[in-house]
C-alpha cells in the first residue's frame, strides 16, 4: 500500500464538484479506505493541535463519508 499523492487526490476530487463517497474514491485510487482517509487527514483543516492546508473537507452524513475539494484545494492544484 502506498499513500496516494495529494496531487492525485485533488485531481480526482476536482472531477466531483459536489463531493464523492469514500468507497468510490478508494476504488478509483485502488487503495483501502483507511489509507485514503489517512492521506485526507493531512490535507484537511488538520487534527489535534496541528493545522492543515484546508484543501479538502471530509464529512460524514447518515453513515456515509463524503469528500469534497475546497477552493484552497483547487488553488493548490493549479499552482506549479
Amino acid at each position: 500500500m502506498q499513500t496516494p499523492s495529494p496531487e492525485a487526490l485533488l485531481a480526482i476530487l476536482q472531477e466531483y464538484p459536489t463531493g464523492v463517497s469514500l468507497p468510490k474514491l478508494s476504488k478509483r485510487l485502488g487503495e483501502r479506505a483507511s489509507v485514503v482517509l489517512r492521506a485526507l487527514a493531512l490535507m484537511g483543516d488538520g487534527f489535534g493541535n496541528r493545522r492543515g492546508p484546508g484543501w479538502v473537507r471530509v464529512e460524514q452524513t447518515d453513515g456515509v463519508w463524503n469528500i469534497t475539494i475546497t477552493p484552497a484545494g483547487r488553488q493548490a492544484l493549479q499552482q506549479p
